[in-house]
């Protein structure tokens, strides 16, 4: 198994407590974080090493990347695992999985691309790629089987774990913070890449809003290893707005706070299944970004958005991703309870979607797939 970055250690881990739950003696190893060793996962590497996003980005640790990858497709060859399962990280896994695949080895993707919003011509290479591919949205095993992909619709493993209900008086408990506090949760990604681009925005927005409501509180979930990298930036940019810092814990803040300001990603899903209003910013280098915008296909970037068909909440990127417009943002969600209201009410409705007992689905299609 392999799983990048921080979100991929997250679905890996609910993925993986259900293949313990039904065969408790298989081994399971590859490359993980820290989520995913606390079950037992044997990790050869840490999903940090892969967790870089954009062209310009991805070619300064190429070398490393691909060194990782072509050794590990060594290993697995060698030993011949009784299967392989790719969480998301599609640059790295499908060339992966093609070449497992070639090799007499069954390959399960889990998170199919979004082959719906850009760069389409991985379906190609999925098809040379995936024996099978684990759906976390309805509508995708139909796209792919247009494109000869066997797939299954699983669900979304965080719906099933995240309470249908937010436990908000509990985190805010656990948190230290008051029941009638105003609370804004900052999440300026998992990447050291997206801390460099975001955090900066982010916290700029912060200090602005610290000045024109004073009394609301800033809490900043920190991903594991990148403490050293947000305490600095954050003594630059918001020195006297209050900002705590949190050891992870972004599921804790996000149930506690009344509004986030979240940079694009699967924790967006996650603000979305805790019913939190967010402004969804994201930034990167401007070569990434002039040849990732020519691909896309559809308007929105944020998982609520797309899975919604509209904006219901506000996308600020690149050049909008400024603390002006931000604070411009956040402040209009605080200041309208009723707009709070309907997009919580949508986010129930999407949550009850998603809600599918992702473990038991996905385990019946290993089964299937793997013959175990």
């Amino acid at each position: 198994m392999v799983a990048g970055e921080a979100s991929g250690d997250l679905l890996a881990s609910l993925l993986l407590g259900g293949i313990q739950a039904r065969w408790p003696a298989l081994q399971v190893a590859g490359i993980g974080g820290p989520r995913m060793a606390a079950l037992g996962f044997e990790a050869w590497w840490p999903s940090d090493r892969l967790a870089v996003r954009g062209y310009v980005e991805v070619l300064r640790h190429y070398r490393g990347i691909k060194a990782i990858r072509d050794e590990l497709g060594e290993r697995l060859l060698r030993e011949r695992p009784a299967g392989f399962v790719g969480i998301d990280a599609p640059d790295f896994n499908l060339g992966l999985e093609k070449r497992l695949k070639a090799g007499g080895i069954r390959t399960v993707h889990f998170v199919c691309p979004s082959i719906w919003a850009w760069r389409g011509g991985r379906a190609r290479k999925m098809a040379e790629s995936c024996d099978h591919v684990l759906c976390l949205f309805p509508f995708e095993p139909e796209l792919l089987a247009r494109h000869g992909v066997a797939a299954t619709y699983v669900g979304h493993p965080l719906a099933d774990a995240i309470p249908l209900q937010p436990p908000r008086a509990a985190s805010r408990a656990a948190l230290g913070l008051a029941e009638h506090d105003e609370v804004l949760a900052v999440l300026p990604g998992s990447r050291r890449s997206e801390i460099h681009c975001i955090a900066p925005r982010f916290l700029q927005a912060v200090a602005r809003l610290a000045r024109v409501r004073p009394g609301l509180r800033f809490v900043l979930p920190v991903a594991p290893g990148l403490r050293g990298l947000v305490e600095p930036l954050v003594a630059r940019h918001a020195p006297d707005a209050g900002v705590r810092l949190l050891d992870g814990q972004s599921h804790a803040a996000l149930a506690a706070c009344d509004l986030t300001l979240i940079a694009s990603g699967t924790a967006t899903l996650e603000a979305a299944l805790f019913k939190r209003p967010m402004v969804i910013g994201y930034a990167m280098h401007p070569v990434s970004w002039q040849l990732m915008k020519r691909m896309a296909y559809q308007p929105w970037v944020g998982l609520p958005n797309i899975l919604a068909r509209e904006f219901v909440v506000p996308e600020r990127i690149q050049e909008r991703c400024n603390p002006a417009q931000l604070e411009r943002d956040v402040l209009e969600w605080l200041d309208d309870s009723a707009r709070r209201e309907r997009v919580a009410a949508r986010f129930t409705e999407l949550h009850q979607l998603l809600r599918q007992n992702t473990a038991q689905r996905a385990t019946d299609a290993l089964a299937q797939v793997f013959a175990l």
